[in-house]
């Protein structure tokens, strides 16, 4: 989920082991071999994204593509509020229990892997990783006000996309 691909993940998840084997002789024990692996992991996929540079300039995309996202969610001429066909719909109550679900799961792969790639990193960062938004803006070499916009327009996008293709559709079963 975290890199959009099978093969990818394999490469990285190879390369770790690799990582792991060369620095066998640095791990001090201090943690779990398997909370060791996990951290290099990361730093692996830190990596895939900086070398995608997935996020250069992105104050330019964000302002070139700030009217063509308004469009489709919010109506400028009443101060920007939903649309009415784009607002939010009430969840379920059940929403919650969903949240285990394979199902669900793959529907929310489904939808981030939609969304555009210059939001993907920042997105799985604050939602997947639970990382600060501090840590996030350095690690992508990114600005808090880019970082809000981007988590916003995440947002907005994976809700719409869940309802479209997920609690609406059950609601339609």
């Amino acid at each position: 989920m975290k890199v959009g691909s099978t093969a990818t993940a394999e490469d990285l998840v190879q390369d770790t082991f690799v990582s792991a084997i060369r620095a066998k002789e640095s791990f001090k024990g201090d943690s779990s071999e398997k909370t060791w692996l996990v951290a290099i992991l990361k730093n692996k996929i830190i990596d895939h994204y900086r070398k995608k540079d997935v996020l250069k300039n992105t104050t330019e995309y964000l302002s070139e593509t700030d009217a063509e996202f308004t469009q489709h969610f919010f109506d400028s001429a009443e101060g920007n509020h939903w649309l009415r066909e784009a607002a939010p719909q009430a969840w379920s109550p059940s929403a919650d229990s969903n949240l285990n679900s394979k199902e669900f799961n793959d529907i929310l792969q489904l939808c981030i892997h939609k969304m555009p790639s210059r939001l993907v990193p920042v997105f799985i960062s604050r939602f997947i990783d639970e990382e600060d938004s501090d840590v996030t803006c350095k690690v992508h070499n990114i600005s808090p006000s880019n970082y809000w916009v981007i988590i916003h327009r995440a947002k907005v996008l994976i809700r719409s996309c869940l309802e479209k293709n997920w609690f609406l559709s059950k609601l339609a079963r």
